[in-house]
C-alpha cells in the first residue's frame, strides 16, 4: 500500500505506474482517493476546529452562571450541545472516507523499480543469466512420475481417492529424497547466517490482507470455516506476520530467517501441461528465506537472496537461470521481482523452481511494522521473501537432471550425508 501522501503530491507517477503494470482500469482509482482524501482532511479540520471552539465555549459558562447571566449561559450550551451533534456527524463522515480511502489504496500497485522491465505477462520476462551448463543426455527421460513410479515412490491413484486431484502419496526412497532436500535447504541456509524458524501454519485475515493482494489471496488461500483462521499458501505469510504492529531499533536489523512449512494453495486458475503429476498442486512443502532490513539495504539483500537459491541448485549439479519478471507479471505489493528456473532436459527448457522479490514498505506499511531510528524517528521497514526449495516441484529437477541411463539416480555429494550415505537410487 502507497503512503498516502505520496498518491496527493504525485498522481501522475501513480498513474503512469499503474500503466507499466497494463491495470488502466484502476487509473479512476487515483482520483478517487485524492477526492475522498480530500473530503476527509476537510471533515478533520472543521471538528478539529469544532473542538477547540466548544472548549472555549464550555468554559466560559461557568464564568456566566458565576455571574448571574443564566440566559446566556443557557444559550452556550445549547451552542455545545450543537456543536457537539456536528461533531458526531463529522466523526461518522471521517470513518467513512478513511474507509473507502483504504479499500481503494489497498489495490493501487506499488510503484516498480525503474529496472524492472516493461510488458504484459509472463512471457515478456527477461532472461538475466544462466548458471552451469544444460545438458540433454543421448537418452529419453521418462516423465517425472514414471521416474518415481520406478522406485515405487509416488501413488497418485490412492491420493485422488482420499484428497482429489492435486494431491500425493511419496514413498520409499522418493520419499527420503523429498526429506533430504527440505534438511539439506534448512541447513544450507543455517550457514548463510540464517535464523531457522518454524512458524505456524495458519493465519488471521488481517495478516493475510497485509502480505498479499485481494486477487492472490482470493486465487491462493483456504479459508478455515466458521473462524478467522487461514492456511498458508508459503510461510512467507506466516513470517512476515510475526512482526506485526512492532517497533524494532534500527540496529537491530536486518532479521535474516529461513523457515520450513508445508503450503497450501487452491491453485485456482493454474492450466498447462504440467498439471499432470506433482509441478501444480494443493500441498506441497517449502524451505523460505526472509529479511527484514533498512529500505537503502533491501536492494543488497534482494541480490543475495536470489544468489542463494542459485548457489544451492547449482551444489546439486542442477543448471538455472534467472528471469527478470516483467511488469505486467509483478504482484500488486511487488517492487521488483526475479524467478529462478531449473533445467529440464526432458521438456529442453527451464522451469520455475523459485521466485525472489523485494515489496519496499507494501507489507510493513499494511501491518505496521516500523523501525526506529537513532534519531528517534520512525519508518517502515523493508520486506523481502525468497523460495530456498520447494519440493516436489524441485525434485522434478532433480530426477531428471541426474537420472542415469540404466535408470539409476545419481545422488550429489552433499545430499548423501542425509541420505544414509547413499551414492544413488536403484
Amino acid at each position: 500500500m502507497l503512503d498516502i501522501r505520496f498518491v496527493r503530491e504525485n498522481p501522475d507517477a501513480v498513474k503512469d505506474n499503474i500503466k507499466k503494470k497494463f491495470q488502466d482500469n484502476k487509473l479512476v482509482l487515483v482520483d478517487e482517493v485524492i477526492e475522498l482524501d480530500r473530503k476527509n482532511r476537510a471533515a478533520k479540520q472543521e471538528a478539529d476546529q469544532l473542538r477547540s471552539d466548544r472548549n472555549k465555549i464550555s468554559k466560559s459558562i461557568g464564568a456566566l452562571m458565576a455571574q448571574g447571566k443564566k440566559e446566556e449561559a443557557e444559550a452556550m450550551k445549547a451552542k455545545v450541545n450543537e456543536f457537539s451533534a456536528r461533531l458526531a456527524e463529522l466523526e461518522k463522515l471521517e470513518e467513512e472516507y478513511s474507509a473507502e480511502v483504504k479499500k481503494r489504496m489497498m489495490v493501487i500497485p506499488n510503484i516498480i523499480d525503474p529496472s524492472v522491465p516493461i510488458g504484459k505477462d509472463d512471457s515478456e520476462n527477461v532472461e538475466i543469466q544462466r548458471f552451469g551448463e544444460p545438458v540433454v543426455p543421448d537418452f529419453d527421460i521418462p516423465y517425472h512420475t514414471e521416474i518415481m513410479e520406478r522406485f515405487n515412490g509416488i501413488d497418485l491413484d490412492a491420493a485422488r481417492r482420499v484428497a482429489g486431484n492435486g494431491f500425493y502419496y511419496l514413498m520409499g526412497d522418493i520419499a527420503r529424497l523429498h526429506s533430504a532436500v527440505i534438511a539439506y535447504a534448512r541447513d544450507f541456509m543455517i550457514d548463510r547466517g540464517f535464523t531457522y524458524v518454524v512458524p505456524p501454519f495458519m493465519i488471521h485475515g488481517e495478516v493475510v490482507s497485509g502480505v498479499m493482494s485481494f486477487a492472490e489471496m482470493e486465487n491462493m488461500m483456504y479459508k478455515i470455516e466458521g473462524e478467522d483462521l487461514y492456511l498458508i499458501g508459503t510461510s512467507e505469510h506466516s513470517m512476515i506476520g510475526k512482526f506485526i504492529d512492532t517497533i524494532t531499533p534500527e540496529d537491530k536489523l536486518p532479521f535474516t530467517l529461513t523457515s520450513y512449512s508445508p503450503c497450501f494453495r487452491k491453485e485456482k486458475g493454474a492450466h498447462g501441461i504440467e498439471e499432470r503429476g506433482v509441478y501444480r498442486i494443493h500441498q506441497f512443502e517449502k524451505q523460505e528465506m526472509i529479511v527484514i532490513c533498512k529500505p537503502e539495504d533491501s536492494m543488497k539483500w534482494y541480490d543475495k537472496l536470489w544468489q542463494n537459491t542459485v548457489d544451492l541448485f547449482r551444489s546439486m549439479d542442477i543448471p538455472v537461470r534467472t528471469l527478470e519478471c516483467c511488469s505486467g507479471d509483478l504482484a500488486d505489493l511487488k517492487v521488483k521481482s526475479c524467478d529462478v528456473e531449473a533445467w529440464s532436459p526432458r521438456q529442453k527448457k527451464y522451469f520455475e523452481v523459485g521466485s525472489c522479490s523485494t515489496l519496499g514498505d507494501a507489507q510493513a506499511r499494511r501491518l505496521q511494522i516500523r523501525v526506529q531510528g537513532s534519531d528517534g524517528n520512525k519508518y517502515f521497514a523493508h520486506t523481502l521473501n525468497n523460495t530456498v526449495v520447494a519440493p516436489p516441484r524441485m525434485l522434478i529437477a532433480f530426477l531428471e537432471n541426474n537420472l542415469q541411463a540404466d535408470g539409476s539416480v545419481r545422488i550429489p555429494e552433499v545430499l548423501r550425508p542425509y541420505m544414509g550415505g547413499k551414492t544413488e537410487l536403484r
